[in-house]
């Protein structure tokens, strides 16, 4: 029976967990799914459309578990300043430009720059959620978001309560959605009391949901939250009982032993942001010893307001290097963790480690190939050597979510990117304008 789709002949990366390389692989998708992998002799050509992928690795498409894409549109606007002044400024700038119409035009920005650059699932928290949606929809990537909880107004001008009724909508709206993950997004603990939290926490519970919050990202917060509760941050998240496998807690730098095994006891995710703690200075996440201590790091590249970019390549080169320079050991991370942590471990943070993040029969069709028909791709002894150190995001040829091709050649298939940068380019001068206001 005819596939809907093969791709064949490519250098078959799977990151599944026994680490299959297929030379010369192959496989087929029917109705959005993989249905079959091995050789390309094995697989043959009986398909309704057929790829020929020859010189080009074929893997999963990248997890990015932590990211702002709607704060595209500030990207180098506020520069040279550590996290808690940076962030006044920041609410400063998003405060003057972002509506629902202005966040959608950000996050389709960001997401295009991150499906572009291989990134076919990511968790997103912005104001707006379901701007974020729509934005996802309109590129065709996969997004875990969902309500935002803040005390005080915020961006988006609701009450606490009402970000609650939005947050039980979400997940009333997107439960069944193939393509969103929803969860409840708490800020952080220092803007966000324990009331909110607890309260997003049982929204998510409830509804079998995701819960990602920023977690002790700089030594400021740390202190802050010290202060004001008595004790630090994962202790704090954890004495209120947000911590479980359904959470996905972003940064995690300033942590002590302790901090670290309630993490692994907890089963809670990390979400670890290597461009944007170097460039905030915020600090050099203990990496390897959460990784020896069982704890599921995976990667984010935050939002470009913070690193500038929405590159997952650089954020995967650094953290299979950084921590390495850190720790003087050149194991502190290996090269078959560190994809782990960008494709398999990133859809497991998710809750759909049993549908993404590896090239398996039955899993969704989210895959991408990459291009080694460049000078740094040559010569090529391991290909998961040459994806971890080497591959950069335009590198990326081909990229299908489902089964359904989001990108070729390079090119964006639903939406017109020009449209979009011009869009951009209009809203420049008033986001120039946004801090002296």
């Amino acid at each position: 029976m005819a596939q809907d789709l093969i791709v064949t002949h490519a250098l078959l990366v799977a990151a599944d967990a026994p680490g299959t390389v297929i030379r010369d692989g192959a496989l087929a998708v029917t109705d959005g799914r993989i249905t079959r992998i091995g050789t390309a002799a094995e697989i043959g050509t009986d398909a309704r459309a057929l790829l020929d992928a020859g010189g080009m690795i074929l893997m999963p498409g990248l997890v990015n578990t932590h990211c702002h894409a709607g704060d595209s549109l500030f990207r180098g606007l506020i520069e040279d300043l550590p996290l808690e002044p940076w962030l006044r400024q920041v609410w400063k700038a998003e405060g003057a430009i972002l509506t629902r119409e202005t966040v959608r035009l950000g996050a389709t920005l960001g997401f295009a720059e991150l499906l572009l650059g291989g990134v076919t699932t990511v968790m997103d928290m912005f104001w707006h959620p379901r701007e974020a949606v729509a934005a996802a929809r309109a590129v065709g990537l996969r997004v875990s978001t969902g309500g935002i909880f803040f005390d005080g107004p915020g961006v988006d001008g609701q009450t606490v309560a009402a970000r609650a009724a939005e947050a039980e909508a979400f997940f009333a709206d997107f439960a069944d959605s193939e393509d969103v993950l929803p969860g409840c997004f708490p800020h952080g603990a220092y803007t966000v009391g324990p009331e909110g939290l607890q309260a997003a926490w049982r929204i998510a519970a409830d509804r079998g949901g995701l819960f990602s919050t920023h977690a002790a990202e700089t030594r400021a917060e740390q202190e802050t939250v010290g202060g004001r509760y008595g004790r630090s941050v994962i202790r704090h998240l954890d004495a209120l009982g947000v911590l479980d496998a359904r959470s996905v807690l972003a940064h995690c730098v300033w942590l002590d032993d302790e901090e670290i095994e309630i993490l692994a006891r907890t089963g809670a995710s990390v979400a670890h942001n290597p461009v944007s703690n170097l460039k905030l200075a915020s600090g050099i996440a203990r990496v390897r010893d959460m990784l020896a201590a069982g704890v599921r790091v995976t990667i984010g590249t935050d939002g470009a307001i913070s690193g500038n970019d929405l590159d997952m390549w650089m954020a995967l080169r650094l953290a299979a290097t950084l921590h390495r320079g850190a720790t003087l050991d050149a194991t502190a991370v290996t090269t078959a963790q560190a994809l782990r942590m960008a494709t398999l471990d990133g859809a497991a943070a998710l809750g759909a480690a049993d549908r993404l993040g590896s090239l398996e029969v039955g899993k969704l069709a989210d895959m991408i190939l990459l291009d080694l028909r460049r000078p740094h791709a040559a010569p090529l002894f391991d290909p998961a050597t040459h994806i971890v150190f080497s591959t950069a995001k335009s590198d990326v040829r081909h990229v299908f979510v489902a089964g359904r091709q989001v990108v070729r050649d390079g090119m964006l298939v639903g939406i017109d990117l020009d449209a979009v940068l011009d869009a951009v380019a209009a809203l420049a001068p008033r986001i120039a304008a946004s801090l002296s206001a």
